[in-house]
């Protein structure tokens, strides 16, 4: 902690978790729309007919269109993060989420359907960008992990959520058999109707959202570096009182230069020292997403089905996969500050590489079954307390203020372009590779991870991040 700082005992609790619960929403609305899609697929596919040969590059399609909108809200936020402040994009992603999920539940046309999901998938950049960095800029360092780690916490309940409800909707059509064909699918409720309530049930907490985000503050950090002192003082002294008001305005604007406040050139972002850092997350970014989790979450459906599942089945063990990673999420929130970032993410990238190599050993083996589904729930446990918190946690503190919200968009919308890859190629490279191909490939790039992450990556548990940002951008970088 930064000498100058009070004790931060004095912060009150109840406004910090009111203000962050708010912004964690965003996260939640993410979890639902990012995962919604992967309980659907099989009735709005059949729906659509979309299915049988030739049709794995339109059944990529379907399951990735919305992460085109998450890149370009990603894109538009590094943009407009910085010029407008965390609150005004985070209300615009309450609306257009409530936007999609009414449009998709409506749609008559395949393209129908893909343009309400790209809208959804705006919502989905601009949350999963902006609400990590608000709770972020908002929190105290010794706190600030956990709060973080909150909105994953959210993020993985509206996950379990949307297979919940996914779940239970597909339970309505009693008459539809457990080995249904497409044919058979396309006219049940299901087919017709199910599917649409299920894209269409995330309107209720998205119109929540909305309304909420107009009555918590702005982040005192970005008023800061608009130069609104008196602003982001009063947001300050909410948070902890005078003394620690008075503490953190002077440890912010020592790490803004006057000539800077408020103003991001291309040329801050390409600095020696910034750039090597702009990397870093770039790669943390692409790490998180081919170490292969969201292939599971989004393809649960087919990898089950390829381990011997029927459709009823495969349904519950999603909801079983949403199950444990809301578990895990409270391993972090009682680890990050505690044990650090690093060393969590090398268990992570150690232990899926580990497992993948296992999961691929019994599909290439022809082992189907409870040793697949139990095997699959292991990786999606690690994953849930190192790697899928963890990347924003670490985003969120080791760029310097003034570029902060620049940085983190450009690392998010790499985040997406490296989902959209995974997720529209998988039916194609599980075609030519086989499951157990996919899987093999996916523990390479957990190796590659893990060596890259314990060479290069600085620890940041437990410090301020005017403090990271002294450290990272002087002349001695942590790598404790």
């Amino acid at each position: 902690m930064h000498p100058t700082h009070p004790d931060e005992t004095q912060v009150h609790k109840a406004y910090l978790w009111t203000i962050c619960l708010v912004a964690t929403l965003g996260g939640f609305l993410f979890g639902y729309d990012w995962v919604v899609v992967g309980g659907a697929k099989e009735f709005y596919e059949a729906h659509f007919g979309i299915y049988g040969e030739g049709m794995e590059l339109a059944k990529g399609w379907g399951t990735s269109s919305a992460l085109i909108g998450c890149i370009i809200g990603a894109v538009g936020c590094s943009f407009v993060s910085d010029r407008f402040g965390r609150k005004r994009l985070l209300i615009l992603a309450g609306l257009l989420f409530a936007i999609s999920a009414v449009g998709t539940g409506l749609a008559e046309t395949f393209s129908q359907y893909n343009s309400f999901r790209i809208i959804g998938g705006l919502g989905m950049g601009i949350a999963l960008n902006v609400s990590p960095l608000y709770i972020s800029e908002m929190s105290p360092s010794r706190m600030r992990g956990m709060m973080v780690s909150v909105n994953q916490l959210s993020i993985m309940l509206g996950v379990l959520c949307a297979q919940i409800v996914n779940w239970r909707i597909s339970l309505i059509d009693t008459a539809m058999p457990v080995d249904a064909t497409p044919e058979i699918i396309a006219g049940s409720w299901n087919g017709l109707t199910g599917w649409r309530w299920m894209f269409g049930a995330e309107a209720v907490p998205a119109v929540l959202f909305f309304v909420l985000m107009f009555f918590v503050p702005e982040s005192a950090r970005w008023l800061m570096k608009k130069g609104r002192h008196e602003e982001a003082r009063g947001v300050f002294e909410k948070l902890g009182g005078k003394a620690y008001a008075d503490a953190e305005v002077a440890d912010v604007a020592s790490t803004l230069p006057k000539e800077e406040i408020g103003v991001v050139r291309f040329s801050d972002l390409i600095e020696r020292h910034v750039l090597k850092v702009l990397l870093l997350g770039v790669f943390l970014s692409f790490l998180q997403q081919w170490c292969g989790m969201n292939a599971v979450f989004y393809y649960a459906a087919d990898i089950f089905k390829a381990a011997g599942y029927n459709l009823k089945a495969m349904m519950l063990n999603i909801v079983v996969i949403g199950s444990v990673m809301v578990v895990s999420v409270f391993i972090t929130m009682a680890l990050v500050d505690r044990v650090g970032r690093k060393s969590l993410l090398l268990f992570g990238c150690g232990v899926l590489a580990a497992v993948y190599i296992a999961i691929g050993i019994c599909f290439h083996t022809g082992v189907q079954g409870l040793p697949v589904v139990l095997l699959t729930l292991i990786c999606v446990s690690v994953y849930s307390f190192t790697l899928a918190p963890l990347l924003w946690v670490i985003l969120s503190e080791i760029y310097p203020n003034r570029i902060r919200g620049a940085a983190i968009s450009i690392a998010a919308t790499a985040h997406w372009v490296a989902n959209f890859t995974l997720t529209y190629t998988f039916p194609t490279v599980n075609k030519q590779l086989g499951m157990s191909g996919v899987f093999w490939l996916f523990a390479g790039v957990c190796i590659v991870g893990f060596l890259v992450v314990r060479r290069v990556l600085p620890e940041t548990k437990g410090r301020t991040l005017e403090d990271i940002e002294r450290d990272l951008y002087g002349e001695v970088v942590s790598k404790d």
